[in-house]
């Protein structure tokens, strides 16, 4: 049974300079237009009322950035289709700034108990240089608002490696993020994408990446600086108090299936992952006329998905259970990974209790490089070790 659902609402009133998902500068028609298509495509795979889901998420874009009339259409729509009311985590990204009152009010009374919200930086200059449209008095501004409403299970996302951001700067946005003692934080490092305008920057030599080493030292206080703060680190770049880890995320670093609604939105389902067409018209006329808005379904094969129940577990601070593991395929992965399992542990990149493997503070500095030693190699029969 499929428990978790994403939503993309993929409306701006800016395009940030670093960001690659699908999203468009907001108008009222087009909106209108997509919540439209957006309703027909969730009818196509909900087909009753207030069908059961353990977490929604509601991302973007800014979701946020929807007028009054349409994130209450929207919210209502969620509550249509889904049981709200039982939802466990029902979550909302939200940009500084785009909140109101009147939005908070409305997320407060239609079940919404999660606030996302993307800060990225205590720096005016730097938000201006992200191209950002919030300030650091906006921040401030929206949570004391969010807490007056009694939403108070608020997460913030931080950035690092940002150009000409230093190791100084990154302490005082961490500590500035962390006075207000909120239950959960993300940080991320600057990753330049195609298609960006940091991208084009980066590629006619006008952005510099941060040293690695200054990135690294990064890292090392972000760690620091969340545990000092009772903030527990349960995934590479997710902290939070006990009991206030993101349940939606941990269906995707648990290897769990869930539905994905919107443009560019993808889904996996049993042996199957999809993906939704990104440009607003393609998405609207196949959404409108069809239901589905896939644009590629491409079967996942067990070998994929005994890769990613490795990776993506690895992620987590937990690690990867030989227990779960052997319930979900059948036999234990040191008949597949025990070489690779002793190697890492011997670069102390990665640690084995008998029961578990996870990664080492160490060996989150070089996550991709174990990341990859779980790819299992093309020539490998995967069918001898299956029940």
């Amino acid at each position: 049974m499929i428990t978790s659902t994403y939503i993309h609402i993929p409306f701006c009133e800016k395009i940030c300079h670093y960001c690659d998902f699908t999203k468009f500068f907001y108008e009222e028609q087009m909106a209108d237009d997509y919540l439209d298509a957006l309703e027909q495509e969730i009818a196509y795979y909900i087909h009753t009322n207030h069908q059961p889901m353990r977490t929604i998420y509601v991302g973007g874009g800014t979701p946020t950035a929807l007028n009054e009339r349409q994130l209450e259409r929207l919210l209502q729509m969620i509550q249509r289709f889904f049981n709200v009311e039982d939802c466990l985590e029902y979550t909302f990204e939200a940009n500084p700034g785009d909140l109101n009152e009147a939005k908070i009010k409305l997320l407060k009374a239609y079940g919404v108990n999660r606030i996302s919200m993307g800060v990225q930086v205590f720096d005016n200059d730097l938000l201006e240089e992200l191209g950002r449209l919030h300030r650091i008095n906006d921040v401030d501004d929206n949570i004391n608002a969010l807490i007056k409403h009694g939403l108070t299970n608020i997460s913030i996302d931080l950035m690092y490696g940002l150009p000409n951001q230093t190791l100084a700067g990154f302490e005082q946005t961490l500590d500035r993020a962390l006075s207000y003692d909120l239950p959960h934080y993300s940080s991320y490092s600057l990753q330049i994408e195609p298609k960006t305008v940091f991208y084009q920057r980066y590629m006619k030599g006008k952005l510099h990446k941060a040293p690695e080493e200054l990135e690294a030292n990064m890292f090392e206080m972000l760690l620091r600086k969340m545990t000092e703060n009772g903030k527990i680190q349960y995934e590479v770049s997710n902290f939070g108090e006990p009991g206030f880890e993101s349940q939606h995320n941990l269906t995707y670093w648990d290897n769990q299936y869930y539905y994905g609604f919107g443009a560019g939105a993808s889904g996996y389902l049993p042996h199957e992952r999809y993906i939704n067409n990104r440009p607003f018209p393609a998405y609207v006329k196949a959404a409108t006329e069809r239901g589905a808005a896939v644009l590629n379904r491409e079967a996942i094969t067990i070998r994929e998905e005994i890769e990613e129940q490795m990776f993506l577990g690895l992620r987590k601070r937990s690690g990867v259970e030989r227990e779960v593991f052997y319930k979900r395929f059948g036999f234990q992965y040191d008949a597949l990974y025990k070489q690779a399992i002793n190697e890492l542990v011997e670069k102390t990149w990665l640690e084995d209790d008998g029961e578990t493997i996870r990664m080492t503070d160490h060996g989150q500095l070089f996550g991709n490089s174990v990341f990859q030693a779980f790819l299992l190699p093309d020539a490998l029969d995967i069918n001898k070790y299956l029940k």
